[in-house]
């Protein structure tokens, strides 16, 4: 099993189990103080909003498109950690990646 390192929108740091193959969002979507993720994983929302820990944000493709848009809109966009969730698709690459829980917005 891979994990991930979240912390939650009250700052509590959790040690998740994920699986590959499915994007962030859906790992994280049923924890207490997580993201909303609204759409569904559509991109369609930026409800899913993260902070990808600088140490792991450059092993991540570069948000493109619509995801791209939808992150500048934020108020809470941090253009060296934001990302939407729904849009990282998790892999045994990514085990222990830290992230942390987007402002609601």
């Amino acid at each position: 099993m891979i994990k991930l390192v979240v912390t939650d929108r009250e700052g509590q740091v959790l040690s998740v189990e994920a699986h590959a193959g499915i994007s962030v969002m859906e790992n994280i979507r049923e924890l207490d103080n997580s993201v909303e993720a609204i759409c569904g994983g559509l991109c369609a929302c930026a409800t899913c909003h993260v902070y990808i820990d600088p140490d792991w944000f450059p092993r991540l493709q570069s948000p493109a498109g619509e995801e791209q848009d939808l992150l500048q809109s934020l108020t809470g966009f941090n253009e060296a950690r934001s990302r939407l969730s729904c849009q990282v698709e998790m892999s045994a690459e990514l085990g222990g990646m830290a992230l942390t829980i987007g402002p609601e917005e």
